[in-house]
């Protein structure tokens, strides 16, 4: 006769319990949501396009007008070189393109060095390249697949003649296909090491097998959310990768949770049913709660009105929601087909080891060690305050791309074609827009000024700078023509005011972000332990693991350490949103580790263990997990940092660091520090406040019962195939 189980109160308990008695149809559920997902899903890469950077600003703005103005203007760079410009059968070949190239829908005007409107700006100084320039217009993907197919047979016509293709439309084209080649090559590296290293963790490849299996759903329903997510917004390329690595890390984060919070239960002696409800109450309430922190912190993002951050908003949060959807569901339901299977430890998790032991000796000396790592994450921070932001179009792409190895060219060797640093729209006639360019024409930094034909009633005026097209001398120019219009209405453009108005969307959103996310996350925080010393302390800890980060990330792609191990060229500065982004990703992932030992801490705090005894034991029943669980994300985002993409690599690196200082620095020594000052004090809060706590406080750890153990048990069947298993009887 075997004792009764246990029923285990709560709304994530019964979300468990659900899910384990519906398995089959919970497993049903996302194997249509994965299969969807691959077949419409990854359809998001060929819909993506770049947003413009700093929306509804002034450079936005006028960029928009001259582009609604000529509808023609961008489309494709071709670079001709191997044989002399002057040579016939090179001339026969381009003129003949050129004319072939004018028949095609969609294209607008060409122009090559042999028309009469390209000439000498369009040969390079040895005479051995030439560009031919093809403005496309409303053809869409036809023209310009019709069009760079007609300028490669140039290279078949002529023998000893190559032709590299560039421009706007190819350039977006490349990083599209590319941001797709670089999330595959991420996965393909990433999955395979982390069933690795998971095996390693749990002894098992059934263990190990779960958290990749919610990994994979996860991303599935990632990409349907994206596709969707495509029909009411713009979507960067870069998104996407984005997106994609923070769900396969969350997921596999929070399926590890899960799975190890069950085999702790199982080693306890309590049957399958009721570890998955035990698993759900405790484990499953952590992962919504840590899903909830990553969420607060990537809302920050809306309060920005560009549209890059707004769409990683979006994408960013409807991916934690999948993922913590996985979580809940299908990981209980997977338990309930394989947990039997899954090795249980022979006994408890000891209280002593060796994380015990670390904080022990931290508990020593608490003081030295807060101040110490304090003063490591602060040096580390320091380079960050020399961080140069930049737009780098064409340089996200490695040189062996054609449209990187056009644009480096039109750069060096073909400088009248280069467009001006500074672009401005004039509103009216050519008359006043002459006017107006020799009024602006002996500003300082103002090397030169070219007006162009008029476009309705619109005249752009291009301004040469001094100096770096994105530097300190072409943002004062333009902030000087800002100020002096000199009486007319000008939109002032170019990259040098896009930085300039990134900047300023960044200086004036930012700590109305920052408050937003600061302020959510201390709710959420409070809401979990009734302490607002708590939450204050992991504010502040959570901003020196993000600074840490931004002054690698300053370190590597802006001074170019490690640039050749990283496969990169430095360019001298920082993609102008990376910083913003990883501030909201860092800052959600650092709050996941936050709430994974708080919780332990907190549940260990409320059995009556003094602060010390519970961080001690606290650290030591997480420790395992949290570092594990740390190397894991670390093997995903260093996996996406080996594809070509620059900024892909940027957001790899520095969410890297950020999780491997987090996990290691911060939690296992720093807070075992400061909550050992603290003391007692840590669970302080004003009385008003602990009277709110009560009422609305999650309290979920309280309600747990004791373990069942001897609790009558399905009998456990011989291992046979899923499928096999989907038609067998369902335990009650």
């Amino acid at each position: 006769m075997t004792a009764p189980t246990t029923r285990v109160g709560g709304p994530f308990a019964a979300v468990g319990r659900f899910s384990y008695r519906h398995r089959r149809w919970v497993l049903a559920v996302w194997v249509v949501v994965l299969a969807a997902g691959l077949l419409f899903g990854t359809q998001v890469f060929n819909t993506a396009a770049p947003a413009a950077k700093a929306a509804g600003s002034e450079s936005a703005t006028g960029s928009a007008l001259l582009a609604a103005a000529d509808p023609t203007s961008g489309g494709i760079t071709a670079l001709v070189q191997g044989r002399p410009v002057a040579d016939p059968a090179v001339r026969a070949a381009v003129t003949a393109a050129a004319v072939d190239l004018s028949r095609i829908p969609g294209v607008g005007q060409v122009t090559d060095a042999y028309s009469g409107t390209g000439g000498a700006a369009m040969r390079s100084a040895d005479g051995r390249e030439s560009v031919i320039q093809v403005d496309l217009g409303s053809g869409g993907g036809a023209a310009l697949d019709a069009a760079s197919q007609r300028l490669r047979e140039i290279a078949d016509a002529v023998p000893g003649t190559a032709v590299e293709l560039g421009g706007e439309q190819v350039l977006t084209q490349q990083v599209q296909q590319q941001t797709e080649t670089d999330t595959e090559l991420g996965e393909f590296i990433t999955l395979p090491v982390t069933l690795l290293v998971m095996v390693l963790i749990f002894g098992g490849f059934v263990a190990a097998g779960l958290p990749l299996i919610g990994a994979v759903a996860s991303i599935g329903g990632a990409f349907l959310a994206l596709l969707g997510f495509t029909r009411l917004m713009p979507i960067d390329p870069s998104v996407l990768p984005i997106a994609t690595v923070l769900g396969l890390g969350l997921s596999i984060d929070y399926a590890l949770l899960m799975v190890n919070r069950f085999r702790e239960e199982r080693g306890h002696g309590v049957g399958v049913a009721e570890a998955v409800e035990r698993t759900s109450a405790t484990a499953g309430r952590t992962i919504a709660f840590s899903a909830l922190t990553v969420a607060a912190a990537l809302s920050g993002l809306f309060v920005f009105v560009s549209p890059i951050f707004r769409a990683v908003g979006a994408a960013g949060v409807s991916v934690v929601v999948i993922t913590v959807l996985s979580g809940l569901t299908l990981v209980p339901a997977l338990l309930g087909f394989v947990g039997g299977r899954i090795k249980a430890p022979l006994r408890p998790v000891a209280d002593d080891g060796v994380f015990a032991r670390t904080v022990r000796r931290v508990q020593r000396h608490p003081l030295p060690v807060a101040l110490g790592v304090a003063g490591v994450l602060l040096a580390m921070a320091a380079p960050f305050a020399f961080a140069h932001p930049q737009n780098a179009d064409a340089d996200v792409l490695p040189k062996s791309f054609s449209s990187r190895a056009v644009s480096d060219a039109l750069a060096s060797r073909f400088p009248a074609l280069e467009p001006s640093a500074v672009t401005v729209a004039v509103q009216g006639d050519q008359a006043r827009a002459e006017a107006y360019a020799a009024h602006i024409r002996d500003l300082p930094g103002v090397g030169g000024v070219s007006v162009g034909s008029p476009t309705g009633r619109l005249v752009s005026v291009g301004v040469d700078v001094t100096g770096s097209a994105e530097g300190a001398t072409a943002q004062r120019v333009v902030s000087e023509l800002r100020a002096d219009r000199g009486g007319l209405t000008t939109w002032v453009t170019g990259d040098a005011a896009t930085v300039l108005d990134f900047k300023h969307e960044v200086a004036t959103r930012g700590p109305w972000a920052l408050a937003l996310v600061a302020a959510t996350t201390f709710a959420l925080l409070f809401l979990m332990t009734g302490s607002v010393v708590v939450p204050l302390k992991a504010l502040l800890m959570n901003m020196l693991s993000l600074g840490a980060s931004l002054g690698v990330l300053t370190l590597v792609f802006q001074d170019g350490w490690l640039s050749g191990l990283l496969g990169f060229s430095p360019t001298g500065g920082l993609e102008a949103w990376i910083p913003v982004l990883v501030f909201a990703f860092a800052f959600g992932l650092s709050m996941d580790y936050e709430v994974f030992l708080l919780s332990r801490i907190k549940e260990l705090h409320e059995h009556g263990h003094p602060c010390r005894r519970a961080v001690e034991r606290g650290v030591q029943r997480s420790g395992r997990i949290i570092t594990s669980a740390g190397l894991l994300m670390v093997i995903v985002f260093a996996g996406f940092s080996t594809g070509d993409m620059l900024d892909i690599k940027e957001i790899g690196l520095a969410l890297a660091v950020a999780v491997l200082v987090d996990a290691t620095l911060v939690r296992m020594l720093l807070v075992p520090a400061t909550m050992t000052l603290f003391g007692d004090r840590n669970w302080w809060a004003p009385r008003w406040l602990k009277r709110l706590h009560a009422r609305v406080g999650l309290h979920d750890n309280q309600t747990l019962p004791p373990p069942t153990v001897g609790a009558a048990l399905p009998a456990p069947r011989a291992p046979v195939p899923l499928p096999v298993l989907a038609k067998a009887r369902p335990a009650a």
